[in-house]
């Protein structure tokens, strides 16, 4: 099965695919580490948006979108920006997407530590938290 984690920030989905087989955890390839936003923010810009991440997700079998959710209130509040892209990904009919709060990422991780260092994924720093919530929903699906 392969999910794809997202962590959404500013005007940018993060993605990190992590594919589970036989026991075995494996960061495939992707083509992006990111899907972007236009800056004008349109309608057309947020089609053209859907339809990126969408292909991508179709383009690598993509079983699962799990998106890392943001707080809507206080000091770690998610930008009006971040939530329209995630009604975009939400609103793709292919896709089944679901939002993992931190609370269930921190009980994965807690119950089922990640096996390697970050470090040692090959990914990109900022790709973490996108890895850390695909890891998680793989541990308590």
């Amino acid at each position: 099965m392969i999910i794809c984690g997202v962590e959404l920030t500013g005007s940018d989905a993060v993605v990190c695919l992590l594919h589970l087989e036989h026991g075995q955890f494996l960061v495939p390839d992707c083509r992006v580490r990111k899907v972007t936003l236009k800056k004008g923010h349109t309608r057309e810009d947020l089609q053209q948006f859907q339809f990126s991440f969408a292909k991508l997700m179709s383009d690598y079998s993509v079983d699962k979108v799990v998106i890392r959710e943001r707080m809507p209130k206080g000091k770690f509040a998610g930008g009006a920006i971040s939530f329209k892209l995630e009604a975009a990904i939400q609103l793709i009919a292919e896709l089944d997407v679901e939002l993992f709060s931190a609370a269930q990422i921190k009980t994965a991780l807690a119950e089922n530590p990640l096996p390697v260092p970050f470090a040692e994924t090959g990914l990109k720093v900022f790709q973490e938290p996108a890895f850390t919530v695909a890891y998680a929903a793989h541990m308590l699906k």
